[in-house]
């Protein structure tokens, strides 16, 4: 592992480094315009404390900080910090990503495509900021009573904090979407940036979720195990299969895009409304796609259906 960053760095000296710890010193309220003040000394004039920003920064240089023993973590300046990447990527990243997409879309021959990467992109934001809300109103304040010694009810964290979402699933397939299926034509350097910035907010975003689960909840979980507390733990193993698609599963596909309910598609095709659960899943996993509106752009250009059948 590389030497880690220390308080007696210059912060000039660490952001020439590594560009992308704009991002920390941002969500850390820290100001441009430090001249050649340490880690140290630039923390101190901001009132934000250095031994969280030290454990931040060196984690998203690793990504290998397993114990922060070696830290005395501010939990409150933690949640300052991820609470200001909620803001970050909510209220600028996201719209601008989506200001760029449509442009990058208005010169497609397919608007009909193009209208529905948009959907979908909005699906996804719209579900992320939803995610994002309920750490903000669960997770902030059951941690904030904590510091106090609040005794409410227990926020199970790992089914709060984003890690292991499917959200991370859907931001995957929305890239595969827009690689495979879009139609930029003219302009191809738009696309590409939008793309770039998709990437580049997927790496940031599974930082987040990273330090959220191997910084964020150990820290909240000492805290809970002070007060007589613990943590509930759910995880599930995923199941391996084919990838290739049943002529079912087809069926069950072009039923979906129509806009049939489980029910209603179990009784046209005369099976049970578990096995259509089953089978939707199945595609789910096969397609790597988990939204009505990607299967209907994965519909529509595999020629399962035809575009006049689809509900716009």
């Amino acid at each position: 592992m590389r030497d880690r960053y220390i308080k007696e760095n210059r912060l000039y000296d660490i952001i020439c480094s590594d560009y992308r710890l704009l991002q920390v010193i941002s969500r850390f309220s820290l100001p441009l315009g430090f001249g050649d003040k340490t880690i140290e000394e630039v923390c101190r004039e901001n009132d934000v404390d250095c031994e969280t920003f030290l454990a931040v920064i060196n984690f998203r240089k690793d990504d290998v900080l397993n114990n922060t023993s070696s830290y005395r973590i501010s939990i409150k300046t933690l949640c300052t910090y991820l609470r200001n990447a909620h803001s970050y990527y909510i209220d600028f990243l996201l719209p601008f990503i989506r200001r760029k997409l449509i442009e990058a879309l208005g010169f497609s021959s397919n608007n009909d495509i193009s209208f529905l990467i948009i959907k979908f992109y909005d699906e996804y934001v719209e579900e992320l900021r939803r995610h994002m809300e309920r750490e903000n109103k669960d997770v902030f304040p059951y941690v904030d009573g904590l510091l106090i010694g609040k005794k409410t009810k227990q926020v199970l964290l790992e089914m709060s904090v984003l890690h292991h979402s499917p959200l991370e699933l859907k931001l995957t397939e929305l890239k595969n979407i827009i690689i495979k299926y879009s139609d930029s034509n003219n302009a191809n350097n738009m696309m590409n940036s939008v793309l770039y910035d998709i990437f580049l907010f997927e790496e940031d975003l599974a930082t987040h979720c990273e330090l959220e689960r191997k910084i964020f909840v150990p820290e909240i979980k000492k805290i809970e195990e002070k007060l007589s507390k613990s943590a509930v733990i759910h995880e599930e193993n995923e199941e391996e299969f084919s990838t290739s698609l049943t002529d079912r599963e087809k069926e069950i596909i072009v039923c979906v895009v129509k806009g049939l309910t489980n029910k209603e598609i179990a009784d046209k095709l005369f099976i049970s409304i578990n096995t259509v659960t089953t089978h939707r899943r199945n595609i789910a996993k096969k397609l790597d796609i988990h939204s009505p509106s990607g299967l209907t752009i994965y519909a529509i250009v595999n020629n399962l259906v035809d575009i006049k059948e689809v509900k716009l």
